[in-house]
Protein backbone atom coordinates (compact mmCIF):
# COMPACT_ATOMS: atom_id res chain seq x y z
CA UNK A 1 0.00 0.00 0.00
CA UNK A 2 0.95 3.96 -1.05
CA UNK A 3 0.29 6.47 0.46
CA UNK A 4 -0.23 9.84 -1.65
CA UNK A 5 0.63 12.80 -0.39
CA UNK A 6 -2.03 15.67 -0.87
CA UNK A 7 -2.24 17.78 -3.79
CA UNK A 8 -3.08 20.61 -1.52
CA UNK A 9 -0.08 20.70 0.25
CA UNK A 10 2.12 19.97 -3.11
CA UNK A 11 0.27 22.61 -4.77
CA UNK A 12 0.93 25.44 -1.46
CA UNK A 13 4.19 23.79 -1.07
CA UNK A 14 3.72 24.69 3.01
CA UNK A 15 4.75 21.55 4.64
CA UNK A 16 3.78 21.63 8.58
CA UNK A 17 3.75 18.67 11.05
CA UNK A 18 0.87 16.94 12.33
CA UNK A 19 -0.86 18.28 15.24
CA UNK A 20 -1.88 16.08 18.02
CA UNK A 21 -5.56 16.76 19.21
CA UNK A 22 -7.29 15.96 22.10
CA UNK A 23 -9.38 12.46 22.56
CA UNK A 24 -12.18 11.78 19.65
CA UNK A 25 -10.05 14.22 17.77
CA UNK A 26 -8.19 13.23 15.00
CA UNK A 27 -4.24 14.36 13.72
CA UNK A 28 -4.39 17.43 11.55
CA UNK A 29 -3.22 15.15 8.43
CA UNK A 30 -2.25 16.24 5.22
CA UNK A 31 -2.29 13.12 3.68
CA UNK A 32 -4.75 11.14 1.98
CA UNK A 33 -4.78 7.75 0.19
CA UNK A 34 -5.72 7.95 -3.27
CA UNK A 35 -8.81 6.77 -4.00
CA UNK A 36 -9.63 5.51 -0.47
CA UNK A 37 -12.97 7.45 -0.36
CA UNK A 38 -15.84 6.06 -2.49
CA UNK A 39 -19.06 6.02 -2.30
CA UNK A 40 -19.78 6.18 1.11
CA UNK A 41 -16.29 5.71 1.46
CA UNK A 42 -14.41 2.45 1.15
CA UNK A 43 -10.62 1.70 1.41
CA UNK A 44 -9.13 0.50 -2.16
CA UNK A 45 -6.61 -2.07 -1.98
CA UNK A 46 -3.41 -0.73 -2.82
CA UNK A 47 -1.39 -3.59 -3.68
CA UNK A 48 -3.13 -4.68 -7.28
CA UNK A 49 -1.57 -1.70 -8.90
CA UNK A 50 1.10 -2.18 -12.10
CA UNK A 51 3.78 -0.11 -13.55
CA UNK A 52 5.97 -0.32 -16.17
CA UNK A 53 9.49 0.58 -15.14
CA UNK A 54 10.82 1.63 -17.95
CA UNK A 55 8.04 3.46 -18.90
CA UNK A 56 8.49 5.49 -15.20
CA UNK A 57 12.25 5.76 -15.59
CA UNK A 58 11.93 7.75 -18.82
CA UNK A 59 9.20 9.97 -17.10
CA UNK A 60 11.00 11.04 -14.30
CA UNK A 61 14.15 11.73 -17.34
CA UNK A 62 11.71 14.04 -18.51
CA UNK A 63 10.80 15.77 -15.20
CA UNK A 64 14.23 16.27 -14.15
CA UNK A 65 14.78 17.74 -17.85
CA UNK A 66 11.50 20.04 -17.68
CA UNK A 67 12.86 21.27 -13.88
CA UNK A 68 16.01 22.43 -15.31
CA UNK A 69 14.58 24.32 -17.94
CA UNK A 70 11.87 25.79 -15.71
CA UNK A 71 15.20 27.13 -13.69
CA UNK A 72 16.64 28.25 -16.38
CA UNK A 73 13.97 30.00 -17.83
CA UNK A 74 12.94 31.25 -13.91
CA UNK A 75 16.53 31.74 -12.82
CA UNK A 76 15.25 30.54 -9.18
CA UNK A 77 15.07 26.95 -8.15
CA UNK A 78 12.38 25.32 -8.51
CA UNK A 79 10.74 22.66 -6.14
CA UNK A 80 9.86 19.37 -7.51
CA UNK A 81 7.53 17.29 -5.27
CA UNK A 82 6.26 13.53 -6.25
CA UNK A 83 3.46 12.19 -5.20
CA UNK A 84 2.02 8.75 -5.62
CA UNK A 85 0.46 9.17 -9.01
CA UNK A 86 1.83 12.60 -9.78
CA UNK A 87 5.16 15.21 -9.90
CA UNK A 88 4.58 18.86 -9.45
CA UNK A 89 6.83 21.35 -10.33
CA UNK A 90 6.62 24.83 -8.29
CA UNK A 91 7.46 27.82 -9.89
CA UNK A 92 7.42 31.35 -7.27
CA UNK A 93 3.91 31.72 -9.58
CA UNK A 94 3.02 28.34 -11.46
CA UNK A 95 2.58 24.93 -10.28
CA UNK A 96 2.79 22.13 -13.44
CA UNK A 97 1.30 18.89 -12.66
CA UNK A 98 2.20 15.85 -14.21
CA UNK A 99 0.59 12.18 -13.45
CA UNK A 100 2.68 9.44 -13.62
CA UNK A 101 2.62 6.30 -15.97
CA UNK A 102 0.75 4.43 -13.70
CA UNK A 103 -1.76 1.63 -13.52
CA UNK A 104 -3.77 1.19 -10.07
CA UNK A 105 -6.63 -0.31 -9.22
CA UNK A 106 -8.76 3.19 -9.58
CA UNK A 107 -7.22 4.68 -12.34
CA UNK A 108 -4.87 4.08 -15.58
CA UNK A 109 -2.57 6.47 -16.48
CA UNK A 110 -0.10 4.26 -18.49
CA UNK A 111 -0.65 5.61 -21.91
CA UNK A 112 -0.20 9.22 -23.15
CA UNK A 113 -3.52 9.56 -24.67
CA UNK A 114 -5.18 8.60 -21.15
CA UNK A 115 -3.19 11.10 -18.96
CA UNK A 116 -4.23 13.58 -21.65
CA UNK A 117 -7.96 13.07 -21.03
CA UNK A 118 -7.59 12.80 -17.22
CA UNK A 119 -5.91 15.86 -17.74
CA UNK A 120 -8.24 17.57 -19.12
CA UNK A 121 -10.79 15.99 -16.94
CA UNK A 122 -8.90 17.66 -13.95
CA UNK A 123 -9.41 21.09 -16.23
CA UNK A 124 -13.14 20.95 -16.56
CA UNK A 125 -13.94 19.55 -13.29
CA UNK A 126 -12.06 21.94 -10.98
CA UNK A 127 -12.39 25.25 -13.57
CA UNK A 128 -16.27 24.87 -12.05
CA UNK A 129 -14.80 25.82 -8.06
CA UNK A 130 -11.66 27.39 -8.94
CA UNK A 131 -11.52 28.90 -12.58
CA UNK A 132 -8.75 31.38 -11.60
CA UNK A 133 -6.28 28.71 -10.57
CA UNK A 134 -6.45 26.22 -13.37
CA UNK A 135 -5.13 27.89 -16.71
CA UNK A 136 -5.04 25.06 -19.08
CA UNK A 137 -3.71 21.70 -20.33
CA UNK A 138 0.26 21.79 -21.93
CA UNK A 139 2.43 20.15 -24.06
CA UNK A 140 5.57 18.48 -22.93
CA UNK A 141 7.75 18.38 -26.19
CA UNK A 142 11.02 16.88 -27.34
CA UNK A 143 14.20 18.96 -27.61
CA UNK A 144 17.87 18.83 -28.15
CA UNK A 145 18.48 19.56 -24.66
CA UNK A 146 15.87 16.81 -23.43
CA UNK A 147 12.08 17.54 -22.14
CA UNK A 148 10.49 21.45 -22.69
CA UNK A 149 7.13 22.66 -22.28
CA UNK A 150 5.78 23.38 -25.22
CA UNK A 151 7.61 24.01 -29.02
CA UNK A 152 7.08 22.20 -32.18
CA UNK A 153 9.06 18.48 -31.34
CA UNK A 154 7.17 15.63 -30.77
CA UNK A 155 5.06 15.32 -27.82
CA UNK A 156 6.59 13.32 -24.55
CA UNK A 157 3.84 14.21 -22.35
CA UNK A 158 1.17 16.25 -20.80
CA UNK A 159 0.22 18.66 -17.54
CA UNK A 160 -1.99 20.78 -15.99
CA UNK A 161 -0.71 24.65 -15.71
CA UNK A 162 -2.35 26.04 -12.86
CA UNK A 163 -1.40 29.54 -10.44
CA UNK A 164 -0.42 29.35 -6.98
CA UNK A 165 -1.92 30.47 -4.26
CA UNK A 166 -0.46 32.23 -1.14
CA UNK A 167 0.85 30.50 1.26
CA UNK A 168 -1.71 29.84 4.51
CA UNK A 169 -4.89 29.89 1.89
CA UNK A 170 -5.40 26.46 2.73
CA UNK A 171 -8.43 26.06 5.66
CA UNK A 172 -6.04 23.35 6.98
CA UNK A 173 -3.55 25.46 7.52
CA UNK A 174 -6.14 28.75 9.06
CA UNK A 175 -7.69 26.49 11.47
CA UNK A 176 -4.31 25.62 12.87
CA UNK A 177 -3.67 29.48 12.97
CA UNK A 178 -6.69 30.16 14.39
CA UNK A 179 -7.56 32.15 11.53
CA UNK A 180 -11.20 30.14 10.24
CA UNK A 181 -13.84 32.46 10.73
CA UNK A 182 -18.09 32.01 10.45
CA UNK A 183 -18.05 34.12 7.33
CA UNK A 184 -15.23 32.00 5.68
CA UNK A 185 -17.78 29.22 7.23
CA UNK A 186 -21.10 30.99 6.18
CA UNK A 187 -19.62 31.82 2.31
CA UNK A 188 -18.30 28.20 1.82
CA UNK A 189 -21.62 26.57 2.56
CA UNK A 190 -23.09 29.15 -0.04
CA UNK A 191 -20.89 28.06 -2.53
CA UNK A 192 -21.19 24.55 -2.63
CA UNK A 193 -24.74 25.11 -2.46
CA UNK A 194 -24.81 26.95 -5.46
CA UNK A 195 -22.43 24.66 -7.32
CA UNK A 196 -24.38 21.68 -6.16
CA UNK A 197 -27.64 23.43 -7.66
CA UNK A 198 -25.76 23.40 -11.04
CA UNK A 199 -23.66 20.48 -11.58
CA UNK A 200 -24.93 17.92 -13.69
CA UNK A 201 -26.97 15.26 -12.31
CA UNK A 202 -26.53 11.63 -12.84
CA UNK A 203 -27.53 9.93 -15.57
CA UNK A 204 -30.67 7.81 -15.67
CA UNK A 205 -29.98 3.99 -15.27
CA UNK A 206 -26.81 5.06 -13.83
CA UNK A 207 -25.75 3.29 -10.56
CA UNK A 208 -24.51 6.33 -8.56
CA UNK A 209 -25.66 6.96 -5.44
CA UNK A 210 -28.06 3.45 -5.32
CA UNK A 211 -28.90 1.52 -2.57
CA UNK A 212 -26.48 -1.55 -3.80
CA UNK A 213 -23.32 0.81 -4.17
CA UNK A 214 -23.92 2.17 -0.92
CA UNK A 215 -24.07 -1.80 0.05
CA UNK A 216 -20.99 -2.38 -1.74
CA UNK A 217 -19.26 0.06 -0.52
CA UNK A 218 -20.05 -0.37 3.28
CA UNK A 219 -18.70 -4.14 3.00
CA UNK A 220 -15.47 -2.45 1.33
CA UNK A 221 -15.22 -0.14 4.20
CA UNK A 222 -15.55 -2.35 6.95
CA UNK A 223 -13.16 -4.88 5.13
CA UNK A 224 -10.59 -1.85 4.88
CA UNK A 225 -10.87 -0.97 8.15
CA UNK A 226 -10.34 -4.47 9.54
CA UNK A 227 -7.40 -4.84 7.46
CA UNK A 228 -5.56 -1.77 9.24
CA UNK A 229 -6.93 -2.09 12.55
CA UNK A 230 -3.88 -5.00 13.83
CA UNK A 231 -2.07 -3.28 16.59
CA UNK A 232 -3.86 -0.63 17.44
CA UNK A 233 -6.60 -3.32 18.32
CA UNK A 234 -7.54 -3.59 22.31
CA UNK A 235 -10.68 -5.46 23.99
CA UNK A 236 -12.40 -2.40 24.31
CA UNK A 237 -11.70 -1.36 20.73
CA UNK A 238 -12.53 -4.87 19.74
CA UNK A 239 -16.65 -4.39 21.10
CA UNK A 240 -16.54 -0.75 20.04
CA UNK A 241 -15.93 -2.49 16.37
CA UNK A 242 -18.21 -4.97 16.57
CA UNK A 243 -20.84 -2.58 17.54
CA UNK A 244 -19.93 -0.03 14.85
CA UNK A 245 -20.53 -2.65 12.43
CA UNK A 246 -23.62 -3.42 13.22
CA UNK A 247 -24.91 0.08 12.82
CA UNK A 248 -23.21 0.35 9.59
CA UNK A 249 -25.12 -2.17 8.50
CA UNK A 250 -28.05 -1.36 9.84
CA UNK A 251 -28.09 2.06 8.44
CA UNK A 252 -27.46 0.47 5.26
CA UNK A 253 -30.72 -1.21 5.40
CA UNK A 254 -32.53 1.65 7.26
CA UNK A 255 -31.21 4.23 4.65
CA UNK A 256 -31.91 2.20 1.28
CA UNK A 257 -35.30 3.65 0.35
CA UNK A 258 -34.15 7.65 0.91
CA UNK A 259 -31.20 6.81 -1.11
CA UNK A 260 -32.99 5.54 -4.17
CA UNK A 261 -35.80 8.38 -3.16
CA UNK A 262 -32.68 11.04 -4.02
CA UNK A 263 -31.30 9.25 -7.13
CA UNK A 264 -35.13 10.03 -8.09
CA UNK A 265 -34.95 13.63 -7.09
CA UNK A 266 -31.75 14.60 -8.95
CA UNK A 267 -29.60 14.35 -5.39
CA UNK A 268 -26.71 12.48 -7.08
CA UNK A 269 -24.38 15.00 -9.03
CA UNK A 270 -21.01 15.45 -9.63
CA UNK A 271 -19.43 16.62 -7.10
CA UNK A 272 -16.61 17.69 -5.88
CA UNK A 273 -15.34 14.40 -4.38
CA UNK A 274 -12.86 15.20 -2.01
CA UNK A 275 -13.63 18.23 0.12
CA UNK A 276 -11.57 17.57 2.95
CA UNK A 277 -9.57 21.01 4.87
CA UNK A 278 -6.64 20.84 2.76
CA UNK A 279 -9.00 20.96 -0.39
CA UNK A 280 -10.77 24.05 0.48
CA UNK A 281 -9.29 27.41 0.60
CA UNK A 282 -9.72 31.54 0.79
CA UNK A 283 -9.07 32.92 -2.76
CA UNK A 284 -8.83 36.24 -3.70
CA UNK A 285 -11.18 36.75 -0.57
CA UNK A 286 -13.21 34.07 -1.44
CA UNK A 287 -14.24 30.89 -0.32
CA UNK A 288 -13.78 27.67 -2.55
CA UNK A 289 -12.18 24.09 -3.22
CA UNK A 290 -10.03 22.78 -5.42
CA UNK A 291 -8.15 19.37 -6.56
CA UNK A 292 -11.30 17.53 -6.91
CA UNK A 293 -11.53 13.97 -8.03
CA UNK A 294 -11.12 13.45 -11.52
CA UNK A 295 -9.82 9.96 -12.12
CA UNK A 296 -12.76 7.68 -10.52
CA UNK A 297 -16.23 8.71 -11.50
CA UNK A 298 -17.79 7.02 -8.25
CA UNK A 299 -15.82 8.94 -5.98
CA UNK A 300 -17.67 12.27 -7.33
CA UNK A 301 -21.49 11.32 -8.65
CA UNK A 302 -22.30 10.95 -4.83
CA UNK A 303 -25.32 12.39 -2.90
CA UNK A 304 -24.53 16.06 -2.26
CA UNK A 305 -24.66 15.63 1.74
CA UNK A 306 -22.26 13.14 1.10
CA UNK A 307 -19.80 16.09 -0.59
CA UNK A 308 -20.36 17.98 2.12
CA UNK A 309 -20.18 15.42 4.86
CA UNK A 310 -16.54 15.34 5.06
CA UNK A 311 -15.86 19.19 5.27
CA UNK A 312 -18.15 18.77 8.57
CA UNK A 313 -16.16 15.46 9.43
CA UNK A 314 -12.89 17.14 9.25
CA UNK A 315 -13.82 20.52 11.28
CA UNK A 316 -15.52 17.97 13.85
CA UNK A 317 -12.63 15.43 14.14
CA UNK A 318 -10.41 18.69 14.72
CA UNK A 319 -12.57 19.60 17.55
CA UNK A 320 -14.34 22.42 15.83
CA UNK A 321 -18.02 21.22 16.86
CA UNK A 322 -18.90 24.87 16.36
CA UNK A 323 -17.99 25.42 12.80
CA UNK A 324 -18.83 21.95 11.76
CA UNK A 325 -22.62 22.54 12.43
CA UNK A 326 -22.50 25.95 11.71
CA UNK A 327 -21.41 24.87 8.22
CA UNK A 328 -23.64 22.23 8.44
CA UNK A 329 -26.90 24.79 8.91
CA UNK A 330 -25.79 27.16 6.89
CA UNK A 331 -25.47 24.94 3.82
CA UNK A 332 -29.12 23.24 4.64
CA UNK A 333 -30.55 26.63 5.09
CA UNK A 334 -29.17 27.97 1.09
CA UNK A 335 -30.60 24.33 -0.22
CA UNK A 336 -33.47 23.60 1.62
CA UNK A 337 -32.41 19.90 1.46
CA UNK A 338 -33.29 18.78 4.90
CA UNK A 339 -34.64 15.29 3.25
CA UNK A 340 -31.16 13.84 3.01
CA UNK A 341 -30.41 14.78 6.76
CA UNK A 342 -31.18 10.89 7.63
CA UNK A 343 -28.06 10.09 6.09
CA UNK A 344 -25.64 12.77 7.13
CA UNK A 345 -24.36 10.53 10.16
CA UNK A 346 -23.88 7.80 8.11
CA UNK A 347 -21.54 9.81 5.53
CA UNK A 348 -19.87 11.31 8.25
CA UNK A 349 -18.91 8.01 10.21
CA UNK A 350 -17.99 6.67 6.80
CA UNK A 351 -15.89 10.28 6.44
CA UNK A 352 -14.05 9.03 9.66
CA UNK A 353 -13.73 5.46 8.95
CA UNK A 354 -11.57 6.30 5.70
CA UNK A 355 -9.31 8.72 7.53
CA UNK A 356 -8.72 6.26 9.96
CA UNK A 357 -7.54 3.45 7.65
CA UNK A 358 -5.44 6.36 6.03
CA UNK A 359 -3.90 7.17 9.35
CA UNK A 360 -2.86 3.60 9.70
CA UNK A 361 -1.04 3.00 6.84
CA UNK A 362 0.94 6.81 7.18
CA UNK A 363 1.61 5.76 10.48
CA UNK A 364 2.59 1.81 9.18
CA UNK A 365 4.97 4.02 6.68
CA UNK A 366 6.95 5.90 8.55
CA UNK A 367 6.69 3.08 11.34
CA UNK A 368 5.21 4.81 14.07
CA UNK A 369 4.61 2.97 17.30
CA UNK A 370 1.64 5.20 19.26
CA UNK A 371 -0.73 4.02 15.99
CA UNK A 372 -2.52 6.75 18.07
CA UNK A 373 -4.13 8.76 15.21
CA UNK A 374 -5.67 5.47 14.09
CA UNK A 375 -7.15 4.89 17.58
CA UNK A 376 -8.77 8.88 17.05
CA UNK A 377 -10.29 8.46 14.59
CA UNK A 378 -12.14 4.70 15.13
CA UNK A 379 -13.04 6.16 18.66
CA UNK A 380 -14.43 9.49 16.92
CA UNK A 381 -16.23 7.04 14.63
CA UNK A 382 -17.63 5.08 17.02
CA UNK A 383 -18.46 8.36 19.29
CA UNK A 384 -19.97 9.60 16.25
CA UNK A 385 -22.58 6.71 15.45
CA UNK A 386 -24.22 6.46 19.33
CA UNK A 387 -23.98 10.27 19.55
CA UNK A 388 -27.77 10.58 18.42
CA UNK A 389 -29.45 12.66 20.74
CA UNK A 390 -32.89 13.27 19.37
CA UNK A 391 -34.90 16.24 21.18
CA UNK A 392 -36.76 19.41 20.09
CA UNK A 393 -36.61 22.93 21.22
CA UNK A 394 -39.15 25.82 19.53
CA UNK A 395 -38.48 29.63 19.68
CA UNK A 396 -40.97 31.89 21.12
CA UNK A 397 -41.16 35.61 21.01
CA UNK A 398 -41.78 38.83 18.75
CA UNK A 399 -39.42 40.20 16.21
CA UNK A 400 -36.20 41.63 17.80
CA UNK A 401 -35.93 39.18 20.64
CA UNK A 402 -33.10 37.04 19.92
CA UNK A 403 -34.99 34.00 18.74
CA UNK A 404 -32.09 33.25 15.92
CA UNK A 405 -29.21 34.40 17.80
CA UNK A 406 -29.89 32.30 20.35
CA UNK A 407 -30.60 29.24 18.31
CA UNK A 408 -27.49 29.63 16.69
CA UNK A 409 -25.67 29.63 19.53
CA UNK A 410 -27.47 26.82 20.58
CA UNK A 411 -27.23 24.61 17.47
CA UNK A 412 -23.15 25.39 17.52
CA UNK A 413 -22.88 24.29 21.10
CA UNK A 414 -25.00 21.26 21.03
CA UNK A 415 -24.47 20.36 17.40
CA UNK A 416 -27.78 20.47 16.46
CA UNK A 417 -29.97 21.35 13.05
CA UNK A 418 -32.03 24.17 13.25
CA UNK A 419 -35.16 25.48 10.70
CA UNK A 420 -35.96 28.98 10.10
CA UNK A 421 -39.25 30.51 9.67
CA UNK A 422 -38.14 33.25 8.28
CA UNK A 423 -35.93 31.24 5.19
CA UNK A 424 -38.64 28.54 4.38
CA UNK A 425 -41.31 31.44 4.00
CA UNK A 426 -39.42 32.47 1.24
CA UNK A 427 -38.47 29.70 0.22
CA UNK A 428 -42.53 28.89 -0.78
CA UNK A 429 -41.82 31.87 -2.85
CA UNK A 430 -38.57 30.88 -4.51
CA UNK A 431 -36.92 33.47 -2.67
CA UNK A 432 -33.03 33.09 -1.19
CA UNK A 433 -32.90 33.79 2.44
CA UNK A 434 -31.76 37.37 1.51
CA UNK A 435 -33.71 38.42 -1.03
CA UNK A 436 -37.29 40.88 -0.63
CA UNK A 437 -40.22 40.08 -1.08
CA UNK A 438 -41.41 43.19 -1.41
CA UNK A 439 -42.16 44.32 -5.14
CA UNK A 440 -41.73 40.63 -5.76
CA UNK A 441 -44.81 38.35 -3.92
CA UNK A 442 -48.40 40.38 -4.56
CA UNK A 443 -49.96 40.44 -1.73
CA UNK A 444 -46.98 39.70 0.48
CA UNK A 445 -45.78 36.69 2.68
CA UNK A 446 -47.09 37.34 5.38
CA UNK A 447 -50.92 35.97 4.73
CA UNK A 448 -52.57 33.66 6.89
CA UNK A 449 -52.22 30.48 4.31
CA UNK A 450 -48.64 31.31 3.95
CA UNK A 451 -48.05 31.37 7.77
CA UNK A 452 -49.56 27.96 8.03
CA UNK A 453 -48.12 26.44 5.04
CA UNK A 454 -44.91 27.57 6.80
CA UNK A 455 -45.51 26.38 9.72
CA UNK A 456 -46.08 22.84 8.33
CA UNK A 457 -42.63 23.40 6.70
CA UNK A 458 -41.09 23.64 9.44
CA UNK A 459 -42.97 20.37 11.77
CA UNK A 460 -41.81 18.17 8.88
CA UNK A 461 -38.11 18.96 8.69
CA UNK A 462 -38.20 18.73 12.32
CA UNK A 463 -40.12 15.17 11.83
CA UNK A 464 -37.10 14.49 9.53
CA UNK A 465 -33.87 15.44 11.32
CA UNK A 466 -35.80 13.81 15.13
CA UNK A 467 -36.47 10.67 13.30
CA UNK A 468 -32.64 10.62 12.24
CA UNK A 469 -31.51 11.22 16.37
CA UNK A 470 -30.59 14.72 15.61
CA UNK A 471 -31.19 17.68 17.76
CA UNK A 472 -33.71 19.81 16.43
CA UNK A 473 -34.43 23.83 17.10
CA UNK A 474 -37.36 25.28 15.01
CA UNK A 475 -36.83 29.11 15.02
CA UNK A 476 -39.97 30.62 14.90
CA UNK A 477 -42.28 33.14 16.34
CA UNK A 478 -44.60 30.53 17.61
CA UNK A 479 -47.15 33.58 18.87
CA UNK A 480 -49.92 31.42 19.35
CA UNK A 481 -50.47 27.99 21.23
CA UNK A 482 -51.93 26.59 17.83
CA UNK A 483 -48.60 27.00 16.55
CA UNK A 484 -46.71 25.60 19.17
CA UNK A 485 -48.97 22.65 20.15
CA UNK A 486 -48.28 20.93 16.97
CA UNK A 487 -44.69 20.55 18.11
CA UNK A 488 -45.12 19.65 21.31
CA UNK A 489 -47.23 16.65 20.26
CA UNK A 490 -44.74 15.92 17.65
CA UNK A 491 -41.95 15.13 20.38
CA UNK A 492 -44.61 12.94 22.48
CA UNK A 493 -45.03 11.02 19.76
CA UNK A 494 -41.19 10.19 19.25
CA UNK A 495 -40.51 10.09 23.01
CA UNK A 496 -38.10 12.79 23.05
CA UNK A 497 -37.82 16.28 25.48
CA UNK A 498 -39.66 19.09 24.17
CA UNK A 499 -38.52 22.83 25.42
CA UNK A 500 -39.00 26.17 24.30
CA UNK A 501 -37.26 28.88 24.14
CA UNK A 502 -38.60 31.91 25.55
CA UNK A 503 -37.04 34.94 24.37
CA UNK A 504 -37.85 38.15 26.09
CA UNK A 505 -37.44 41.66 25.47
CA UNK A 506 -38.82 45.52 26.41
CA UNK A 507 -40.76 47.07 23.62
CA UNK A 508 -38.24 49.45 23.12
CA UNK A 509 -35.53 47.35 22.85
CA UNK A 510 -37.42 45.50 20.28
CA UNK A 511 -37.42 48.55 18.05
CA UNK A 512 -34.25 49.38 18.51
CA UNK A 513 -33.29 46.49 17.20
CA UNK A 514 -35.16 46.24 14.10
CA UNK A 515 -33.89 49.43 12.79
CA UNK A 516 -30.71 48.05 12.94
CA UNK A 517 -31.17 44.66 11.33
CA UNK A 518 -33.07 46.48 8.31
CA UNK A 519 -30.01 48.89 8.03
CA UNK A 520 -27.63 45.91 7.90
CA UNK A 521 -29.88 43.99 5.14
CA UNK A 522 -28.58 40.66 6.48
CA UNK A 523 -31.26 38.89 8.02
CA UNK A 524 -33.88 37.07 6.56
CA UNK A 525 -36.26 38.74 8.96
CA UNK A 526 -38.60 41.36 7.25
CA UNK A 527 -40.49 42.70 9.98
CA UNK A 528 -40.30 46.20 10.59
CA UNK A 529 -42.21 48.50 13.48
CA UNK A 530 -45.42 47.94 12.11
CA UNK A 531 -45.12 44.29 12.00
CA UNK A 532 -44.16 44.41 15.53
CA UNK A 533 -46.85 46.60 16.81
CA UNK A 534 -49.29 44.15 15.02
CA UNK A 535 -47.53 41.20 16.13
CA UNK A 536 -47.28 42.69 20.33
CA UNK A 537 -50.93 42.21 20.37
CA UNK A 538 -50.98 38.75 18.73
CA UNK A 539 -48.75 36.96 21.27
CA UNK A 540 -50.41 34.79 24.01
CA UNK A 541 -47.90 33.78 26.32
CA UNK A 542 -46.91 30.53 27.78
CA UNK A 543 -49.37 29.01 29.45
CA UNK A 544 -48.30 27.07 32.77
CA UNK A 545 -48.14 23.57 31.06
CA UNK A 546 -45.52 25.38 28.55
CA UNK A 547 -43.56 27.44 31.02
CA UNK A 548 -42.97 24.08 32.56
CA UNK A 549 -40.59 23.54 29.86
CA UNK A 550 -39.35 26.80 28.84
CA UNK A 551 -35.90 28.00 29.00
CA UNK A 552 -36.25 31.38 29.95
CA UNK A 553 -33.90 34.44 27.82
CA UNK A 554 -33.82 38.36 28.74
CA UNK A 555 -32.25 40.07 26.36
CA UNK A 556 -31.49 43.08 28.72
CA UNK A 557 -29.48 40.27 30.94
CA UNK A 558 -26.93 37.81 28.69
CA UNK A 559 -26.67 34.04 29.17
CA UNK A 560 -23.61 32.45 28.46
CA UNK A 561 -24.01 30.02 25.29
CA UNK A 562 -22.28 27.37 27.69
CA UNK A 563 -25.86 27.86 30.29
CA UNK A 564 -28.20 27.88 27.48
CA UNK A 565 -26.68 24.53 26.33
CA UNK A 566 -26.43 22.79 29.81
CA UNK A 567 -30.11 23.67 30.41
CA UNK A 568 -31.58 22.24 27.22
CA UNK A 569 -29.24 18.90 27.09
CA UNK A 570 -30.17 18.39 31.07
CA UNK A 571 -34.04 18.39 30.18
CA UNK A 572 -34.68 14.63 30.17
Amino acid sequence: MVLDVSDATVLNAVVTSAKRVPLLRAHASRVFLSGAVRTGANLVNMTNMSTDDDALAQAREHVTALRASLEAREGRPVRLIETHISWVLLTDTLAYKLKKPVRLPFLDFTTLAARRRFCEEELRLNRRLAPSLYIDVVDVRESPEGARFGGVERVLDVAVRMRRFPDGALWSEMLAAGTLAAHHIDAMAQRLSDFHRDVAVAPPGSAFGSAASHESATRRLIEGVEACRGEAASPAMDVEWLALRAWLDGQRQALAPLWEARRRDGRVRECHGDLHLANVLQLAGAATAFDGIEFDEELRWIDVLDDISFLAMDLLAHGKRALAFRFVNAYLAASGDYDGVPALRFYMVCRALVRAQVTAIRERQVQSEARRGTVDYLAFASALSISADGRLAITHGLPGSGKSFVSQRVLEAVGAIRVRSDVERKRLFGLSALQSSRDRVTGGIYDKATTERTYARLHAVAHVALGAGWPVVVDGAFLTRSERAPFATLAASLAVPFSIFDCQASLPLLHRRLEQRQASGVDPSEADAAVLERLSGADELLDEQEQAVAIVIDAAQPVPTATLAQRWLAVA
